[in-house]
């Protein structure tokens, strides 16, 4: 038999000379529920090929960073919650880190560990979130519902520490909002024990699925080399195979003093970035463990007017601690700032579920930050999805977006 190529119709196949293909525009976005958010892309088509892919970003901007240059550091906390809205917890932590390394302001132990381990229950609260709108956007519905149960026990959790679910405003700058009790790790630590076993069924369910190998596997390649020039960090590097991880390389808060991996992709493909936050939710159950079995006694807070309040009523003794010295500059505190703070910049990064989570301050010695500036993960990793995307087929497009696990609230602060 005659092999007949590839390329080539067979020679009884007669194709009519005017029939031809061209190019059409189509919008995703930004109302399509597969973009994260308000996500505008603008795809260029050959069938369903896609020759060129332009973002858009913009429609959800609220001025986040100028709206914190024109409050006390303090009172600019909130603003923070509602950058990632899924994991709060952890862009409190970085914005208090920062801040608390401009002020030359070290937390207390206890309040260290504290931190590391909500940071951590903030970390798997996300990847479940992502888990189960990426595997839904692909078409996996089941796993949705799975994931769900396990987050909800997260924001029980957190609604049993701190009164909020998902705007939490925990961390405060020298520690933290209010002790953790014993009922709290108590219910904590049976959700650690539990919780590799509610992995091990979502693995059930994804990771040798043959549809989700074929919508998975080969899709939005992107090496190492190249990983690192666009900016990309967290599980989307570690995806490319790059050992970056800001909790090791730079530790802050109980991260030097616990034990973990960092899990690392080979192809760089969707599938290896989905391998990749399967495997840091095991770890971050890790973390939490060793900080409840580790954790400190000791105050949760620095002692300074410059970051705690009195004390509800106060004996004699007290009172001769709290002075009136201490309320004058408790009031300036809460009105105005600390104008102890030092002039000059500063920039501090943290390790949030998304990649690399910064904070940029200029100082002028006020209570105020001169300028504030953001790096936001969604933003780098959105500019990257032309390289993710082009070449590739229209379906892949919401493969992408969802391995990249951007949302916009944080692109467009």
């Amino acid at each position: 038999m005659e092999e007949i190529s590839r390329n080539q119709p067979p020679s009884d196949i007669r194709i009519a000379p005017e029939l031809h293909t061209r190019e059409i525009t189509l919008n995703m976005g930004p109302q399509h529920p597969a973009t994260h958010g308000v996500l505008r892309l603008v795809l260029e088509l050959d069938g369903e090929t896609i020759v060129k892919c332009t973002p858009y970003v913009g429609y959800l901007h609220r001025g986040t960073e100028k709206l914190g240059e024109n409050r006390t550091y303090l009172s600019a906390l909130p603003l923070t919650d509602r950058l990632d809205y899924v994991s709060s917890m952890n862009n409190n932590i970085g914005y208090v880190v920062a801040v608390e390394r401009l002020l030359g302001i070290e937390p207390p132990e206890r309040a260290k560990f504290i931190r590391t381990m909500v940071a951590e229950m903030g970390r798997i609260s996300n990847h479940l979130l992502w888990l189960g709108t990426h595997a839904l956007d692909i078409g996996a519905i089941t796993p949705f519902l799975y994931v769900f149960r396990e987050r909800e026990r997260i924001m029980d959790l957190f609604e049993e520490l701190c009164g909020a679910r998902l705007t939490v405003s925990y961390p405060r700058i020298g520690g933290v909002r209010n002790d953790v009790s014993q009922k709290f790790l108590d219910d904590l630590y049976a959700f650690t024990e539990e919780f590799p076993g509610r992995i091990d069924e979502y693995e059930t369910l994804l990771t040798v699925n043959r549809i989700w190998l074929r919508r998975t596997k080969g899709v939005g390649v992107i090496p190492a080399e190249e990983a690192i020039n666009w900016g990309l960090t967290g599980p989307v590097l570690r995806g490319s195979g790059v050992r970056y991880d800001i909790r090791k390389f730079a530790p802050y808060d109980a991260y030097d003093k616990v034990e973990f991996e960092i899990p690392i992709g080979y192809n760089g493909d969707v599938y290896d970035r989905y391998m990749v936050r399967i495997i840091e939710m095991g770890q971050a159950n890790r973390i939490i463990r060793q900080c409840i079995e580790k954790l400190p006694k000791g105050p949760i807070t620095i002692d300074s007017p410059f970051t705690l309040p009195p004390k509800g009523s106060l004996s004699r003794r007290d009172k001769e601690r709290f002075n009136k010295d201490y309320y004058s500059r408790h009031f300036v505190l809460a009105k105005s700032g600390p104008k102890e703070a030092p002039q000059g910049e500063i920039y501090v990064a943290t390790e949030v579920p998304k990649g690399e989570l910064g904070f940029y301050f200029i100082s002028d010695g006020t209570g105020r930050p001169y300028r504030m500036r953001i790096r936001a993960p969604s933003f780098v990793h959105a500019s990257a999805l032309p390289r993710l995307c082009e070449g590739g087929l229209v379906a892949d497009v919401i493969s992408n977006i969802g391995s990249i696990d951007i949302v916009l609230g944080e692109c467009d602060r």
